[in-house]
């Protein structure tokens, strides 16, 4: 074996021993113990129910107003901080 083979067949194996697909394939199968199993009871029919999407939309929608007010919260608040550091 020459130098060039044992630095092929070592880069080699970095690859394939230390590939991140690899760790995170492992780390999906350990959670299996952790997360619960879900039981499908009712069989679908095909139908969508208007009234689970709309409640869904109003959910996300709820979310974006908080995510919104928060921001404008902490921008308001910065102008006021800069106000009072600028006036002293």
């Amino acid at each position: 074996m020459n130098l060039t083979s044992i630095v092929y067949i070592n880069n080699k194996w970095l690859i394939v021993g230390m590939s991140a697909e690899k760790i995170i394939l492992d780390e999906k199968k350990d959670l299996s113990g952790i997360i619960p199993s879900v039981n499908i009871d009712k069989a679908s029919s095909g139908r969508v129910d208007i009234n689970v999407l709309i409640s869904r939309v109003r959910l996300e929608k709820q979310k974006e107003n908080k995510t919104t007010l928060v921001f404008l919260g902490l921008i308001i608040s910065l102008f006021i901080v800069v106000g009072i550091i600028l006036s002293i």
